[in-house]
């Protein structure tokens, strides 16, 4: 027996109806973000390994893939199985997030764009991930940024603009939980965490929702750091959210950021944010503002960003204001129904063998006049079986020709 032919482990086939339903998805949040003044851009799949590697993606420059130099040897490969780095075999790596290669679309071609610059990118990424549901090494990620405004009317723009996309697709009844990052490391610093522990810090917090509040004072504790009162610190914070200033301000708040926040939250009365100060955000990059969207029928977040002002200058040479916005494409995929990929009308043309192929393409091309779409079908022996197989992809009525090559009149399936 043949073995299965399938595709990498974390990789997967689309189908045309799976296919059409990704695609409806996409153009709907596509022509939303095309409306709130995105403008769509596209940069390679493939990024020099160095800029990959460059210590701005956290923990996914570990999950990149590498490209090897061409022309290596036996001895090449060799060598570099026991060396310290075995990168510098590398040349290029395929992006793991559409962050980076916009960085560097940027600082290659800003004389060409508007000072504030708002950007579209859909696209596919690569992480060696361990392929898991919901876990893929290959997925599609939709990102918005705006480049080049430092006050808070980009975080706005993101956050009106997606909460939109979503609402289009029919994903109602989003919440947008929002911190920032300045008042985690006030928030750490309070703990009296040490400066070097930070990030493991905040990857241990991220996990709240996760491991509860026991589960992150444990991992802090094995950590090596102190844990003292964090536990009732992390309860208080967990229940406060914009209540947290209705007493005493705590020592740790940032003050500036939270006003920031709530400048934000009174701008977008439509959308509804919620304070969380635990909120992280797992990229390094963030130097301010972050937010994760919410929906009721996801156990995780549906999209998330946030301000990383650090990151363009770090190729360009001159600081550049960012954030940026990015909706989990996989997971929403999940919370659509069956059918949104479907596309409404159609007519299956049913003909026998002996039909000539011109009278074929004649009778499809007057079809074409009046039905967005038409498909040729060779007439099977079960005919309803085809009929129920057409109108799954979304085809609504059907058509015959005779031998004689005549066109009988459209009829309803089903």
């Amino acid at each position: 027996m043949a073995s299965p032919v399938n595709p990498p482990r974390g990789m997967r086939d689309f189908l045309p109806v799976e296919k059409a339903r990704r695609e409806r998805a996409l153009g709907v949040i596509k022509r939303v973000y095309a409306q709130h003044g995105f403008d769509e851009i596209e940069t390679p799949a493939l990024e020099d390994i160095a800029r990959l590697h460059s210590g701005v993606g956290g923990d996914n420059e570990k999950l990149a893939y590498s490209v090897l130099k061409r022309g290596l040897t036996a001895e090449d490969l060799t060598e570099a199985a026991t060396a310290s780095d075995p990168l510098r075999l590398a040349d290029l790596g395929l992006r793991y997030d559409l962050t980076v290669p916009l960085a560097r679309y940027y600082a290659s071609h800003r004389a060409e764009l508007p000072t504030v610059f708002r950007s579209l990118q859909t696209g596919p990424v690569w992480r060696a991930e361990r392929p898991q549901k919901g876990r893929y090494r290959q997925f599609v990620q939709c990102d918005i940024d705006i480049l080049g405004e430092p006050g808070p009317l980009a975080e706005l723009e993101l956050i009106t603009a997606t909460t939109a996309a979503l609402d289009a697709l029919g994903l109602t009844g989003s919440s947008v939980r929002i911190n920032d990052r300045r008042i985690l490391s006030r928030l750490l610093a309070s703990w009296g965490i040490p400066e070097h522990f930070g990030e493991r810090a905040l990857i241990t917090i991220d996990k709240l929702d996760k491991v509860g509040v026991d589960g992150v004072v444990s991992e802090l504790a094995d950590l090596g750091v102190p844990t003292d009162g964090i536990a009732d610190s992390l309860r208080l914070i967990e229940s406060a959210g914009w209540s947290l200033l209705d007493g005493a301000t705590p020592e740790w708040l940032d003050v500036p950021a939270y006003e920031h926040l709530l400048a934000l939250r009174a701008a977008v009365p439509s959308a509804e944010l919620v304070f969380d100060p635990t909120l992280v955000r797992g990229m390094g990059y963030y130097t301010g503002t972050i937010f994760e969207i919410a929906h009721p029928g996801s156990g995780s977040s549906v999209a998330g960003g946030g301000r990383y002002d650090g990151m363009i200058g770090r190729f360009l040479g001159a600081e550049v204001p960012a954030v940026g916005f990015s909706i989990g494409f996989e997971r929403i995929l999940d919370l659509l129904p069956d059918d949104a990929g479907s596309v409404a009308g159609g007519v299956v043309l049913v003909h026998g063998a002996d039909v000539p192929p011109d009278r074929l393409l004649a009778a499809k091309r007057e079809l074409l006049a009046a039905a967005p779409r038409v498909r040729l079908e060779r007439r099977p022996r079960n005919l309803k079986g085809l009929l129920d197989t057409v109108a799954a992809t979304g085809y609504t009525s059907f058509a015959t020709l005779d031998a004689e090559g005549n066109l009988g009149e459209q009829r309803p399936i089903g």
